[in-house]
């Protein structure tokens, strides 16, 4: 890893309240000595993690600031580090990195937090945490965010890859004095093991099953024929008037999306345009938008009007959509009576005067989320993690079948594989180019 000292500013750009600008390297304190001074700093004795108050002065710049010193190895990154606080002007923030960046280097992306893994501050894991901590959304992928970002997966990780050193000594053993035939007792070591790990990969899977829609939330597509209340319903769930609503049929001609968060549970309802024959060129467009909305959702809300009868086209419609993933939604509760859902799960609401939503919104929930998120447990929300989980359950899972025909050293070499696999989550065995794709997430100064 390059040794140069870097900086950054660390806040977002615009006029706000402070912004931060950081230095990491050898070097930092070097460097601020020439620009900030204090009344109260003697250099020699800086004392880390106290706030200054003094000037950074360079030319025309003469600012009234905060400057805190953090000694390396107790730092973030693990090397000295120097933060200053300045007044939020960008156009000021902006001046005061170019006089830093002309005595050491423009840090990239992500960085920072780079340094702190190769200087054994984070795992690979944690860093990653920390990235969808900086990005969540929702409260339960902040809560999956913190379980990386604090260590507890990594920990669990390092367990297993524990465990399966172990084994491996007692392979080598084992190897290396067959005089002591110790074979059969190393064998039934390592079934105990990869059992274990296997089961425990396995839970965690399972666990993680809703993981991508904690992340990514729950597509909902709302469709219908026109003039039935589509645009009226996801108003009425934003609890705003988003749709333009009107009692001219084909009033919607594009998908209109918008997101709201329910039991943690982020969903992203996309308003479409009426599925009918016969529509002009336009509307024809928006249609099969429409079309496409319903293939990609999680879950498809089919909106009927009680007021009146549904028809053919309607139920052919609905006939055509996946029973799993729909939910028809009978609007004008408050006006008709009709009803007619073809064995389709089915609520009855008034999107005008917003009865029966909490019903709906549940029914979506319960839809996708199939068990209750134990937020006690790991679950994970990264796909690259499951995806390294499913790989090393496998190689374990074959292992285990075939492990009384299996030689020792070949049984040491599937465990190694196990370990090298695991090793993709904590960084001990993942190339430098996945790694400097994961960093690159991060936002400047960070």
């Amino acid at each position: 890893m390059d040794n140069k000292t870097i900086c950054a500013i660390s806040t977002p750009l615009g006029n706000s309240a402070i912004n931060i600008i950081r230095m990491s390297g050898n070097k930092s304190l070097e460097i601020i000595k020439k620009f900030f001074s204090s009344k109260n700093l003697d250099y020699s004795k800086i004392e880390p993690r106290k706030m200054y108050l003094g000037n950074f002065t360079n030319g025309d710049i003469s600012e009234k600031c905060l400057m805190v010193f953090f000694k390396g190895p107790n730092s973030f990154t693990g090397e000295d580090i120097v933060e200053l606080q300045i007044h939020g002007g960008e156009f000021l923030a902006k001046e005061i990195l170019n006089v830093l960046s002309k005595e050491c280097s423009l840090a990239s992306p992500g960085e920072f937090s780079k340094r702190a893994f190769f200087n054994g501050k984070m795992s690979l894991s944690e860093a990653e945490g920390l990235i969808d901590v900086i990005n969540a959304e929702s409260q339960e992928e902040l809560k999956s965010a913190y379980s990386l970002s604090t260590g507890r997966f990594n920990r669990q990780i390092s367990d297993f890859q524990n465990d399966l050193t172990n084994v491996l000594a007692q392979i080598e053993v084992a190897l290396d004095y067959p005089e002591h035939d110790e074979e059969l007792i190393t064998v039934e070591n390592a079934r105990n093991v990869l059992r274990s790990i296997s089961e425990k990969l396995g839970e965690i899977i399972r666990n993680s099953s809703c993981g991508q829609k904690i992340k990514s939330g729950v597509n909902v597509a709302i469709v219908g024929s026109p003039n039935v209340g589509k645009s009226s319903l996801l108003n009425a769930l934003l609890g705003k008037e988003r749709a333009i609503v009107s009692s001219t049929a084909g009033t919607t001609r594009d998908t209109i999306s918008e997101t709201i968060l329910y039991n943690g549970i982020k969903f992203n309802l996309t308003d479409t345009a009426g599925i009918r024959e016969n529509g002009d060129e336009i509307e024809n467009i928006g249609i099969e938008r429409a079309k496409r909305e319903i293939e990609e959702s999680d879950v498809v809300l089919f909106v009927t009007d009680l007021s009146r009868k549904i028809n053919k086209e309607e139920k052919d419609l609905l006939l055509s959509l996946d029973k799993d993933k729909t939910i028809v939604v009978q609007n004008k509760a408050d006006i008709g009576n009709e009803d007619e859902t073809l064995g389709y799960e089915t609520v009855r609401i008034s999107a005008l005067k917003e009865e029966n939503l909490e019903e709906l919104l549940q029914k979506i929930y319960e839809k996708t989320i199939k068990e209750k998120i134990d937020t006690s447990k790991i679950v994970l929300t990264n796909l690259r993690h499951v995806n390294i989980l499913k790989e090393a359950k496998q190689i374990s899972d074959e292992t285990l079948e075939k492990l009384d025909v299996l030689t020792l050293d070949v049984v040491a070499f599937e465990i190694k594989r196990i370990w090298e696999t695991l090793g993709k989550i904590t960084g001990q065995t993942e190339n430098e180019k996945i790694i400097d794709q994961i960093f690159s997430k991060f936002c400047l100064g960070k």
